[in-house]
């Protein structure tokens, strides 16, 4: 298939949540090409939404951000969940942990109800 002259709106979506990712960890898109084994073309075509995303290229790009494939697919600004995410992702795996202790343990009180 050919890829698009004019940007997808979901693909661009998805684009520009890899791009803010990417310039947030301070990698060029030659790095990042470096990283994942893509060619700085084609990442650019993802990040301007000219090209989707399958399951492997996102498992790829994530890994090479460093980054769970997840974050790749969250809005913090769309969703209340997402943005909950996007908190948790900048905070110390340590803080995470405890985080996710309180929340297993009022999840646990709320269904033994």
């Amino acid at each position: 298939m050919p890829r698009r002259t004019e940007p997808e709106p979901h693909c661009a979506k998805v684009g520009a949540r890899l791009r803010e990712l990417r310039i947030e960890r301070g990698l060029s898109l030659s790095a990042l090409a470096d990283a994942t084994g893509m060619s700085k073309g084609h990442l650019s075509s993802f990040e301007r939404g000219l090209v989707a995303l399958n399951a492997i290229s996102l498992v790829v790009l994530a890994r090479g951000l460093g980054l769970p494939p997840l974050y790749l697919l969250t809005f913090p600004h769309e969703d209340e969940r997402a943005h909950i995410a996007e908190l948790l992702r900048k905070l110390p795996d340590r803080d995470v942990l405890k985080i996710r202790q309180e929340l297993t343990k009022e999840a646990d009180r709320k269904s033994d109800r």
